[in-house]
């Protein structure tokens, strides 16, 4: 991750929970993506992780070209998908957790302007009960979101658009 006074025009923001079993994959591929990203030298990405996606977060979405969130979905098709998402005011701002969406419409609504072009990567996650670890299947499909993450870091965010999945979105 970049210091505060060097922010990187990528920003990758995989959240959940590392004690509830597949909902551990978005701390996973954060850690999987530190490692990497820290042997490459100066990072044009920089890495944020929560349990749970917050208001005060929008602020780390300034000044940023695009946004990646990453999440594990019970109901995705595996091994992963990948859309753009746009802003989306939704309850969720009242609740512990928010969407990235609702991230997206709070920033809009602070800023006064568009938030920058975001994604969401889904990995299709099968157990999520407290105190388990990620299921084997769930593993399969970490390993093919973080290749796919990798080679999608590695282009211009402009194009990003051609990586989307032809199916349907995560609910």
């Amino acid at each position: 991750m970049n210091s505060l006074t060097e922010q990187a025009p990528i920003l990758v923001f995989p959240f959940g929970n590392p004690s509830r079993g597949d909902d551990a994959l978005g701390p996973t591929i954060y850690q999987l993506l530190g490692d990497k990203l820290r042997m490459k030298g100066p990072p044009s990405v920089d890495l944020l992780t929560d349990f749970q996606l917050q208001i005060e977060h929008s602020i780390d979405l300034e000044n940023r070209d695009a946004i990646v969130f990453v999440d594990a979905s019970v109901s995705c098709r595996a091994p992963y998908e990948f859309h753009a998402i746009t802003p989306q005011a939704d309850n969720s701002y009242t609740s512990h957790a928010m969407s990235p969406a609702s991230v997206l419409a709070v920033y809009r609504q602070v800023n006064k302007c568009a938030p920058p072009p975001a994604w969401l990567l889904t990995i299709r996650g099968y157990d999520f009960s407290l105190g388990r670890s990620i299921s084997t299947k769930a593993e399969h499909n970490l390993q093919q979101a973080h290749d796919f993450l990798r080679r999608l870091l590695s282009t211009d965010n402009a194009d990003w658009h051609q990586y989307e999945n032809a199916g349907p979105e995560c609910q």
